[in-house]
Formats: C-alpha cells, structure tokens, sequence
C-alpha cells in the first residue's frame, strides 16, 4: 500500500477519550483508539501522538475560575502524562510498542523528553507520546503538537477531532455551516476559525507544515488520510 504521509504528528484531544462519558477515561473509547492507531502503525507509518487533557482538568478554565494560571497550566499538563500513560496501556495491549515522552521530566513514569531519543523510537517502529505539552504554562497542547511535530520532521499534523473538518461556523448550532475543503494558514487566523491556537498555525505556517483536521470516531479515516486519500479540511 503506498503512503503519502511515511512520519505523522497524530493531536487527540482529551476529550476524545471521554466518549459519552461526562468526564474522565472511557475505556472502550481508549481501546477503539488504539486499534485504528495499531492499524496505522501496522502499515509502516510513524507515528507521534500528543493528547490534550479537558477530560481531566483544563488550565484556561481553571485561571477563568480564579485559579493562578501557572498553577492550572502545570495542572493540566500533568494531567496529560495520565491521559498518555492510560494511551501507552491501551496500544501495547492492542500490540503497538510504545513511549511515553514527558517534557515535564518524571523517571518513574515514563521517559524524559529528549528529541533524538524519540525520532529513534520512531525509527524503530514505536510509536511515541509525547506527554506534558511543552513544559512551560501559556502554551496549549495544539502548540505542542505542532512544535513536536517540527523537531521530528513530520510529514504532516493530523488533528483528530469529533467534527469531520473545519467549518465557517459551529456546525452543531448552525445548520447551514458551510466546510472547507482547504485552508491557508492566513485564513484560520483571520477568519478566527478556532481550529487551533494561534501560536500553533503560526508555528506550523512559518515552517510550511500542513495541518489535517478529520473526523476521528469515522472509522478508517486516518489511515485514509496517509494514503493522501480526500478528508477532512487541510490547512497549508
């Protein structure tokens, strides 16, 4: 099978593992998760893999609520390290030999952050999570993704989401929101579209690195989209 995309940065957010849950980890989720990534992996594709954490604890609402936003940031990125430990679990159950990479340094757990460390996981076939975000409060986990993306050179950002692209406005609410097919990096910032934070988009547009935004509960869909089959809504 021939593959557009050989090395991908895959962005989970939290609440993708919390399925019809209120909060917190669902399992089954987790496992369903799992197996399309183990599918990927399992067709030679690379794969980086950073989760958020608002199914846990999210620190811009926590600072909303009165909360030090350092205090809450450090919050939240600890609790992205569970969300990727409950991750690692799930894939090495399903099979997909797998790290967790933490920036935030916790030897107990998982392995510190360290750039050519983890592109040698890669190389090696396992897929790596990178926990923690970027270590430092201010920065969200879609910042992280995309930094970690540049450092191991991946061929594209993939931001698994529950809607399957991006639209001109809340396809929930509105039913005539209309999607876009593709995006430029300028267009996301200046139509305020909320596909991901600016320091991101900025990030990935300085370095020219593409941005797919799919539909992660359609089965098959990422594995579509290494094979540079047409989903979701990229941004370059």
């Amino acid at each position: 099978m021939e593959l557009k995309y050989k090395r991908i940065l895959l962005k989970l957010s939290g609440e993708a593992l919390m399925g019809e849950d209120l909060f917190g980890i669902n399992t089954t989720v987790l496992d369903g998760i799992s197996a399309e990534i183990k599918e990927i992996v399992d067709l030679g594709v690379e794969m980086g893999i950073v989760i958020g954490a608002g199914n846990i604890f999210r620190g811009v609402k926590g600072a909303s609520q009165g909360m030090d936003r350092t205090a809450a940031d450090n919050m939240g990125m600890l609790a992205t390290v569970i969300n990727s430990l409950a991750l690692q679990d799930a894939l090495e159950r399903a099979g997909v030999v797998t790290r967790v990479m933490s920036a935030i340094p916790m030897r107990l757990v998982c392995e510190p952050y360290i750039r050519r460390r983890a592109t040698r996981h890669l190389e090696k076939g396992r897929a790596v999570i990178f926990a923690a975000g970027t270590g430092n409060p201010y920065f969200t986990t879609d910042s992280a993704g995309v930094l970690r993306a540049l450092e191991i050179d991946a061929d594209i950002i993939i931001k698994a989401t529950k809607v399957d692209g991006v639209y001109d406005k809340d396809p929930v609410q509105h039913s005539d929101a209309v999607k876009y097919e593709t995006l430029s990096y300028d267009d996301v910032l200046t139509k305020n579209l909320r596909v991901m934070d600016a320091a991101g988009i900025a990030l990935a547009k300085e370095d020219a690195k593409p941005i797919m935004v799919l539909n992660m509960t359609t089965s098959g869909n990422i594995k579509k989209a290494v094979k540079g089959e047409k989903v979701g809504t990229v941004i370059r």
